[in-house]
């Protein structure tokens, strides 16, 4: 079997060609915020790519009457906290205005100002529907920019929901870049389906430690499994999986929602994560709760799921002609090829390319999807503290990218700023070694065993339950970062483990779970595959550009 970092890699993109789970990239995802998370968590909502979920949000703002004015006269600041580049730029007034709309099917699309430099490209749309609309979210089949061959430009987006106002306002960004000063695109919304969310109830016993099955036969959706698990400090892991008979239903955020004796929520105690593709299509989600919130008496359990409640079939397109000049004014590349410490595959920072919005420092590496070691970035400009992530270039394996949003910054005077680049909490990922892990005497009983693994101790738990084993591993020591994945040998063939507890890289859990199928054997000498190590305190600097 391929290593699973290199497996997930390839069938993210196309679910009918997974054959196995895409564990690291999912781990990886998390890192980055990409993954489905709840409305109230902290962590960064990542855009959408194509019918993903999006938090709905009520803005209290006002609308001046002039279309000209409308971009400014939103509040665009809660859906561009994470776009702060774009909101400075707003501000500074350094956007094209375009205020263009189209009408159709009872929806309103407007264009209200675009920015384009060379990073990006980035528009601030609204959709208006009119008094008839009832759902409470919207997705679409299709948005996207097409040039003037007619080729279909994708990129992410994030729409809210202003009560107030009765709009969405979103907005679209890719990474495609126009080659010329001017350009004439063409921006496009194809179908949009009015969202709801449907409840179905499930008698669901979380007292049960065994796996409970539910057909739901409904909206698409085939059955739901759940499993219970026991986690440190009186938390449990509630683990599902819904199986569908639409295969649309897989774009949908699908979960389990758990009320108390007074109909309420119970409050997740950690990131939980929807959607893990599945082996053969299931649609995996973890949910992390109090054991005594969750197993009180009244608990009451529901899937709920988004539902389409109406579909407006018509394209929504609007011409547009973006020029770069706005944000000329202060861009520059800088080839610098400084080497990254401890990462792997030969890494170095490449080049930097600065824009009044954002700075991206684009690192090589001639190892595919390398490891970049750390889990935070800062980039000091002057003494100007940005924050920044990593982001995986979708078509090239060999290239990664840290990307800052610019706030705070001269623009005109960067080419003369002091640059460096803060990385903290270092995150390693360890190889393995060779030494066997014997578990004795397997039945539906759980047993423990401690083993070492360089310097730390780990703690080994495992039992049958519903034919299948599972073992469970855990360290005392708050610098072991969890193993990432065991598996034992059939003669020279490696039988890989699939992941239960998505591990969050440079989080306080350790605790990992892997599940093998169908076990039938008492003993099983299992090896580890590989394992993560942090140090939260380590800082690496690096000065990219010494300022005049």
């Amino acid at each position: 079997m391929e290593r699973t970092e290199q497996k997930l890699k390839k069938g993210m993109k196309a679910d009918h060609n997974m054959v196995y789970p895409d564990f690291e990239q999912m781990w990886s995802s998390i890192e980055q915020d990409e993954l489905k998370i709840t409305e109230g968590e902290t962590v960064e909502q990542r855009p959408r790519r194509r019918k993903k979920f999006a938090l709905v949000a009520g803005l209290a703002v006002a609308l001046m009457a002039t279309p000209v004015y409308a971009a400014l006269n939103y509040d665009w600041s809660h859906i561009l906290s994470y776009r702060a580049g774009i909101q400075s730029a707003l501000a500074q007034g350094l956007g094209q205005t375009i205020e263009q709309s189209i009408t159709k099917d009872g929806f309103t699309l407007t264009v209200h100002t675009a920015f384009i430099d060379e990073n990006r490209t980035f528009l601030l749309y609204s959709l208006k529907p009119d008094a008839t609309w009832d759902g409470n979210n919207i997705s679409f089949d299709q948005i996207g920019f097409k040039n003037s061959e007619g080729d279909l430009i994708k990129g992410n987006y994030v729409h809210q929901w202003d009560d107030d106002l009765g709009v969405f306002q979103g907005y679209f960004e890719t990474d495609w870049v126009a080659e010329d000063q001017l350009s004439d695109i063409n921006f496009s919304i194809k179908n949009i389906y009015a969202i709801g969310d449907e409840e179905q109830s499930i008698s669901y016993n979380p007292n049960d430690f065994n796996t409970q099955h539910f057909a739901i036969q409904k909206d698409g959706i085939d059955n739901v499994t759940l499993q219970i698990f026991e986690q440190p400090e009186g938390k449990v892991m509630l683990h599902s999986a819904v199986t569908f008979t639409d295969s649309k239903m897989k774009d949908k955020w699908v979960r389990i929602k758990a009320v108390n004796d007074k109909n309420q929520p119970i409050q997740d105690v950690g990131t939980p994560v929807f959607g893990t593709p599945g082996a053969t299509g299931e649609y995996f989600s973890q949910q992390i709760f109090s054991s005594e919130s969750l197993r009180a008496k009244g608990t009451q359990f529901n899937l709920t799921y988004e539902h389409t409640l109406s579909i407006a079939e018509n394209t929504w397109s609007i011409d547009m002609n973006l020029s770069k000049e706005k944000l000329k004014k202060g861009s520059f590349k800088k080839v610098v090829n400084i080497p990254l410490e401890n990462a792997t595959g030969g890494t170095v920072i490449h080049e930097m390319k600065v824009t009044p919005t954002q700075v991206r420092l684009v690192l090589k590496h001639k190892e595919k999807y390398a490891h970049i070691p750390y889990k935070d970035y800062q980039l000091n400009i002057g003494g100007v503290l940005l924050d920044g992530g990593r982001w995986d270039e979708e078509n090239d394996p060999y290239k990664t990218e840290l990307r800052f949003e610019l706030k705070g910054v001269d623009v005109s005077s960067l080419v003369d700023k002091t640059m460096t680049l803060v990385a903290k909490h270092r995150v390693d990922i360890v190889d393995g070694d060779p030494q066997q892990i014997r578990l004795t005497d397997i039945t539906e009983k759980p047993q423990s065993k401690t083993s070492m693994v360089g310097e730390y101790p780990i703690t080994w738990t495992y039992y049958m339950k519903d034919n299948n084993l599972y073992i469970e591993s855990f360290s005392s020591d708050p610098t072991f970062g969890g193993v990432t994945q065991t598996y034992y040998l059939d003669h020279k063939d490696r039988n890989y483990g699939m992941p239960i507890i998505a591990g969050i890289l440079g989080d306080d859990n350790n605790m990992r779970m892997d599940e093998y199928k169908n076990f039938k054997e008492i003993e099983l000498d299992i090896y580890i595959y590989n394992y993560t190590t942090q140090q939260p305190d380590e800082e690496l600097r690096i000065p990219l550009i010494i300022g005049e």
